[in-house]
């Protein structure tokens, strides 16, 4: 059947749409993100890397697996490149209506899911935590907060379905900006709650359940002021929503995997020294930082775009591939690099306060310096499985996802004995990197030359350039940074290393004549114009 010619016009609207959303998602994701790094300041203040802590992130995890897995992550794979079609070529109202469908189906099984996860939360902990059984105080803490934000499984995977609504039809923002409000919530109940309950701990779990209330709400109002009202429609039969479901048994697999690798990190860890579960959490969270202010909004905003060029034949899919691999790797390396470099400042000036001492400080550098090296990988994995996703195929990342969630669970029995938690983070990497590598060879086998060299280059002079940042960066901790210091001091020396590090590599990668550089900087500049 004869095929459209490439039209170069929709090409750069494509790349442009990309920028322009993923400038968007990170605009929205770093409200949330700072959100959410007071939330684990106040967090870390209240209750340090204490076994109460503990507890709390692993029944915290417990539903923001499933979420993953039933949503976020395997939903939101199978339903967008879907929905993105039917939008297209059916218009609006089919559409909406296919949506109501979902949230419907979807509502009614994650409603038995939550109502049996609080029944067998004990057993539920005892498989995810073993470690923590060998004390009676810690077990049955995880367990009473395991029953209590259980249900906040439902409101944050519908509200994740919304957004992946709204991500297909171009809006970005709202969907994006949603997590803040669990992070908002969280603090409040911490600070007003915490005396309430025997265990203070409650008052987090109380937050995580508003919070989810309350994300689910934001993108019910915004679909709402878009046109959309729901319906509620029980059709197992429908053929998009058979389309959706045969999509998402493998994503979920695949997301499976994924998840188990980081439960398996925290099973093993459980079994290391008291805190090593906390510094996991601290040190993740502050790679979580860059890979989703950028990483995971270049994935989020290139999904619609690639699916979009996949249903009109993907004449110019591998050109999208590679201008979103190399968008994703300008903002990977550097803060991989500058993760590395001040990853004792950033513990000291964030977290050392209250309960967090030298000990934890130390802990979550040994994390976030493992999990640093794996930030590239990552970031570009969420942009080769949505390319994968576009073609609606979700099998292959699975089977490549089930290969490296061995590989991790081989390197964390190699690593934890030397390196302790810190193997886990690098394990995590490791096995991340072999992740890219695969299907980015299965890809090129399927789709031809991917701009491997285009690719290569732009990766090496980002990662000189980073090299450059990092050690002055790094000077300037040294020479300036004081780790007794006030915290504001320590706070604005720590921007200032930052600041100093971001101007440095901009203006390296302008000098070194990289084309991401410069649209980025024709975007700013634009911008800017326009304003005047």
């Amino acid at each position: 059947m004869a095929t459209d010619p490439p039209n170069p016009a929709v090409e750069i609207s494509h790349k442009e749409k990309i920028i322009k959303a993923a400038g968007v998602v990170s605009a929205a994701t770093l409200i949330s993100r700072i959100a959410g790094y007071a939330r684990d300041m106040i967090i870390a203040d209240l209750f340090g890397a204490k076994t109460a802590a503990d507890a709390f992130f692993v029944a915290f995890r417990i539903p923001n697996l499933l979420r993953r897995l039933t949503a976020e992550g395997a939903m939101t794979a199978a339903f967008v490149p879907v929905y993105t079609e039917v939008y297209e070529k059916n218009g609006k109202l089919r559409a909406f209506g296919l949506a109501c469908n979902i949230v419907t189906l979807l509502g009614v099984a994650l409603a038995v899911v939550s109502v049996t996860g609080v029944l067998l939360a004990p057993w539920v902990v005892t498989v995810l935590a073993p470690g923590f059984t060998s004390s009676e105080q810690t077990f049955n803490l995880t367990t009473l907060l395991t029953r209590i934000m259980f249900p906040y499984l439902i409101f944050v995977s519908l509200a994740a379905v919304l957004m992946a609504m709204q991500n297909s039809m171009g809006k970005f923002f709202i969907p994006a900006a949603a997590p803040t409000m669990l992070n908002i919530s969280i603090i409040a109940c911490a600070l007003t709650m915490r005396d309430w309950f025997d265990e203070p701990t409650v008052a987090l779990a109380v937050g995580v359940m508003a919070g989810g209330v309350l994300q689910l709400a934001m993108q019910v109002w915004e679909l709402y002021r878009m046109g959309w009202r729901f319906i509620p429609s029980f059709n197992i039969k429908d053929a998009d929503a058979i389309r959706i479901g045969a999509l998402m048994i493998p994503a979920t697999l695949g997301m499976a995997a994924a998840e188990i690798n980081t439960f398996v990190d925290t099973l093993i860890a459980s079994f290391l020294p008291a805190g090593s579960v906390s510094y996991l959490y601290y040190g993740n969270r502050l790679v979580q930082f860059p890979l989703g202010v950028f990483g995971v909004a270049v994935g989020v905003a290139a999904l619609p775009s690639l699916s979009s060029e996949a249903s009109r034949g993907g004449e110019k899919l591998v050109e999208l591939f590679s201008h979103s691999i190399r968008l994703t790797l300008f903002i990977a390396i550097p803060a991989a690099v500058g993760l590395i470099a001040l990853s004792a400042p950033m513990t000291n000036a964030l977290f050392e306060r209250g309960q967090f001492d030298l000990a934890a400080r130390n802990g979550v550098i040994s994390a976030i310096i493992f999990f640093a090296v794996g930030l590239p990988a990552f970031a570009a994995i969420k942009v080769v499985v949505g390319v994968f996703y576009a073609l609606k195929d979700t099998a292959t990342p699975t089977k490549a996802a089930v290969w490296c969630m061995l590989l991790n669970i081989v390197l964390n029995l190699l690593l934890m004995g030397p390196l302790k938690h810190g193997g886990l983070a690098l394990a995590t990497s490791l096995a991340s990197f072999a992740n890219v590598a695969a299907l980015t060879w299965i890809l090129r086998k399927r789709l031809g030359k991917l701009d491997g060299r285009r690719m290569a280059s732009a990766a090496g002079l980002m990662t000189l350039s980073s090299l450059i940042m990092g050690s002055l960066a790094y000077g300037y901790i040294a020479v300036f940074y004081s780790y007794e210091a006030r915290a504001m001091m320590r706070i604005a020396h720590l921007v200032m290393a930052l600041g100093i590090g971001t101007l440095v590599y901009c203006a390296s990668m302008l000098a070194m004549g990289s084309p991401e550089a410069h649209s980025l900087q024709r975007r700013v500049m634009g911008k800017i114009r326009k304003r005047r």
